[in-house]
């Protein structure tokens, strides 16, 4: 299993409207895709900004490639992003996973 994270932030003004553009966007994207087991948001507040992270696990690679395209390692972005004010990180972190928490949903 392949854990794959993103970060992102946008201004704390427009934090709670981002977090349901990402909901319809991103996370629903991810867990259309086949291979997809999961898909989180984590936020936090710093200062004037709102952090977002985006955990999805993954059967494998060629599942996070349906999703991300043949750079997977490039965060996937919408057109409508910048309306957010959002500075994403333009690189995702992918870790292989060899042990499954219990009650995680495996492959």
């Amino acid at each position: 299993m392949i854990v794959r994270s993103w970060h992102g932030i946008v201004p704390i003004k427009k934090a709670e409207a981002f977090r349901e553009y990402l909901l319809v966007t991103g996370v629903a994207e991810a867990k259309a895709t086949p291979g997809n087991l999961a898909a989180y948001i984590h936020s936090q507040t710093q200062s004037e900004y709102e952090h977002f992270f985006m955990v999805s696990y993954w059967q494998d690679m060629e599942s996070i490639k349906a999703f991300a395209g043949d750079k997977p390692q490039i965060a996937v972005t919408y057109p409508e992003d910048s309306k957010f004010g959002l500075v994403s990180d333009p690189i995702v972190l992918q870790h292989e996973i060899q042990s499954i928490p219990n009650g995680f949903p495996c492959p």
